[in-house]
């Protein structure tokens, strides 16, 4: 464990190259104090193992986590012989619900699990005040200084699931303490509910053992049944610089957190962290953008770090709080699991555009890990060949139960398979598309399709419906016909399954899903031309969730450019949104308003959506608390449970603004107040595979640039009707439809344009 004396004076002095895409200092998180709360704590991650710095009492204070640690028990009594959607069916038919409820849903609130569960805390006794804190977005550092000169520099390595601590200035008598979570210490709750969660004693597990070492502490957990997990923090001292490693594994990965921390050591902190600036580097590289509202821009550089500390190829998808489970003593909201009625999916809504795709592709990976479960799920459930998918679920992808009709709705599969559709039109990658999107489409497709039944006139419905999270659990909840929810997402994946099938070349099932997607029916709409909730319900009263618009966004099967009366129903349907209200909308609400507008062509509607979240919604460290903290009746929710869907579904809606390719070509600004004269970005990507840039400026023309990555042809909407070719490589650009022009590239072939506004 030999520390290199130059660490201490140059390692946190190295500065990468920074460029246009780099985040500037602005955007960094910057306080006079350290956080007093955990979610406001400074967080840093790697997608598998993360940490939040705060103070708490007289300590610094570092939370620990690891996003599988997880007590995976089964839910208790849920998977009892009632466990059918065709069980389900008859007591809804019967108009006997509480069984239901008892059956299904109560456990998820009465029991402590399954759920995510915290790792440990690493705290030095340090009682001052620290006089500046600071997250240094752009090389993933924490940063944090007090007045009689100590500093504290901190980062969790971007690849290796390590974190690294230096203290600088430290007096002898300060060294790291482990606290492990209190699993025998407190009283359970009289009336435990998911949303403040229980006490951890009542997991029931033995208090965990730390041992302590010169130089050296490692704290032992032992779980549910055989699982285990370890927590190691090692340290050096060099005169006044205290410089550490910890990490965390539990008893399933190849090595031990000891090990993980003395390969650390044996790399040393300076090859380390120039590993780590080097892979933040290339990140901030993928994209950028610059708009000219600071407080829009800063909030989507602060939710491109989120995404980029929360998700990796080869971890578990972004979960409820991802790598920053609660510190308080307590089971974390909503057990910390994997949502799959909204949260994962406008998780990872801007990795897409935001041309992080190595990361999304970590989402599609957790997802054909869990495909087995899934499929026994099915079996078991709807009784059915196919592929359904939980609502809610544990790290395996096993069902946790809650709300039924929501946590086993059948069509939670369609909604996972738009990620599946998205990955393969942004990168066209044709292996995927054959072994993974298509299989996912067509076992969905086939499942709804046995689900399904015809009613009198021939039309085909699911035999009971629901719409996430309208009427709560109340038998109300379900509908005899069809929601535009349900409703959407089967004629999506019916829609993207013969397509795909026919892009394979694979004319037979392709003309088996346009049969099937024939008879479905058309969308239950107002007299007004609103989308409604189902046919017997309009949308009459203030709700978090827009699962009636499902059609509109994300799925786009509504679109704005598919002329009037399509218009009509999207400018309506937003209109009564707002018109009814924001009383019960969350933080995810406003991100999500912030996407429709866009889609609507609606840039200043947009823009004050988005900024209403950032400004309404956020901790101070950015992190979405889902109620209103200004208490400005941006919504009567004003508590403040931590979930990330919100927070990135906000950085997909500033890309919505700037570049638009889902109806089938590419619209640069489609979205923008028309007082934003001044616009950039970088980099984002477009449906084919095209990397597109462009500038607006006062000069009355946006200068373009695509490349394209697997070569093809886009075309590119012509607002005015007037263009220039400024260089050409590899391709050619010929006028094509009215309004628009033809660009075809071969691989690696650009373009670069004037369009003229």
């Amino acid at each position: 464990m030999q520390l290199k004396r130059a660490f201490v004076t140059s390692l946190f002095c190295l500065v990468a190259l920074v460029g246009v895409s780099q985040p500037v200092p602005a955007y960094n998180l910057t306080s006079t104090h350290l956080p007093r709360r955990w979610d406001e704590g400074l967080p840093l991650g790697n997608g598998m193992v993360g940490s939040l710095i705060w103070k708490k009492g007289d300590s610094l204070r570092f939370s620990l986590d690891r996003v599988d640690l997880w007590d995976q028990r089964p839910m208790k009594g849920l998977f009892r012989p009632e466990f059918t959607y065709q069980w389900v069916h008859q007591q809804v038919q019967k108009n006997e619900y509480k069984i239901v409820q008892d059956y299904f849903d109560a456990p998820y609130d009465r029991e402590p699990a399954p759920t995510k569960i915290p790792g440990a805390a690493l705290t030095f006794a340090i009682p001052e005040d620290a006089s500046q804190a600071q997250l240094d977005i752009r090389t993933a550092q924490a940063q944090v200084k007090w007045p009689n000169g100590m500093q504290l520099r901190s980062f969790v390595h971007a690849t290796h699931p390590v974190g690294w601590f230096q203290l600088i200035g430290a007096p002898a008598a300060v060294l790291p303490t482990l606290i492990p979570p209190a699993y025998q210490t407190g009283t359970p709750e009289e009336k435990p509910n998911s949303l403040d969660g229980d006490n951890l004693i009542r997991l029931g597990y033995p208090q965990g053992n730390v041992v302590r070492e010169a130089n050296r502490m490692a704290y032992h957990q032992p779980g549910w049944e055989t699982f285990a997990y370890d927590v190691e923090v090692q340290w050096q001292r060099r005169g006044d610089t205290l410089t550490g490693v910890w990490s965390i594994s539990t008893n399933k990965q190849p090595q031990t957190a000891r090990q993980y921390a003395e390969a650390a050591w044996k790399r040393g902190i300076i090859a380390d962290w120039q590993s780590h600036q080097n892979w933040w580097q290339s990140f901030w590289a993928k994209s950028s953008l610059q708009v000219p509202d600071d407080t829009l821009t800063r909030q989507w550089y602060l939710e491109q770090y989120k995404f980029g500390a929360a998700a990796r190829k080869g971890a578990p998808a972004i979960s409820l709080q991802a790598v920053w489970t609660a510190d308080n003593g307590r089971i974390p909201p909503w057990k910390g699991d994997y949502h799959h009625d909204l949260n994962t999916q406008l998780s990872y809504w801007p990795a897409y555009s935001g041309n992080h795709l190595d990361e999304a592709e970590g989402y599609i990976d957790f997802l054909e890990r869990c495909r087995p479960e899934f499929a026994r799920f099915t079996r078991q459930y709807f009784q059915v060949n196919g592929l359904a998918a939980p609502g809610v679920t544990t790290l395996d992808g096993t069902a946790m139960g809650g709300w039924i009709q929501y946590s086993c709705s059948p069509t939670t599969a369609a909604w996972l398979a738009q990620h599946y559709y998205w990955q393969w039109r942004y990168t066209m990658d044709r292996q995927f598309l054959k072994n993974k999107a298509y299989p996912w489409f067509r076992d969905v497709a086939t499942m709804l399709e046995n689900v399904t039944v015809k009613d009198e006139q021939g039309m085909r419905k699911l035999p009971i419906s629901s719409s996430p999270e309208i009427n709560n659990n109340k038998i109300t909840a379900w509908f005899h016909q069809m929601t535009n929810y349900d409703l959407a997402l089967c004629r999506y994946v019916f829609q993207y399954a013969a397509e795909l099938a026919g892009e394979l070349g694979n004319q037979a099932e392709a003309s088996r899903w346009r049969n099937v997607l024939a008879e479905f029916p058309d969308y239950a709409l107002s007299e007004n031309a609103e989308l409604k909730f189902a046919p017997s319900l309009p949308y009459k009263e203030s709700h978090r969730h827009f699962s009636h618009l499902m059609a509109i966004h994300p799925l786009g099967l509504i679109k704005w450019e598919d002329g009037p009366q399509a218009q009509t129903i999207i400018k309506n349907s937003i209109t009564l949104l707002e018109k009814i209200g924001p009383d019960f909308w969350c933080g995810y609400s406003w991100s999500w308003l912030g996407n429709l507008k866009a889609r609507a062509k609606d840039g200043a509607g947009a823009a004050n959506a988005l900024k209403i979240f950032a400004r309404a919604f956020c901790s101070t460290n950015s992190f979405h608390l889902n109620g209103d903290q200004t208490k400005s009746g941006y919504s009567t929710l004003t508590y403040r449970p931590f979930t990330l869907e919100g927070n990135l579904a906000y950085a997909a809606g500033l890309q919505e603004m700037l570049l638009q390719s889902y109806a089938g070509f590419i619209e640069i600004f489609p979205a923008i107040p028309a007082t934003w004269t001044n616009v950039r970005f970088d980099n984002l990507r477009a449906e084919g595979a095209f990397l597109v840039s462009a500038r607006r400026t006062p000069g009355g023309s946006d200068q373009v640039t695509l490349t394209s990555e697997k070569g093809g042809t886009t075309q590119v909407k012509l607002p005015a009707g007037n263009y220039k070719v400024n260089s050409l490589q590899k391709g050619k650009v010929v006028r094509g439809d009215e309004g628009f022009i033809r660009v075809t590239l071969q691989p690696g072939g650009a373009a670069t344009l004037s369009i003229y506004q």
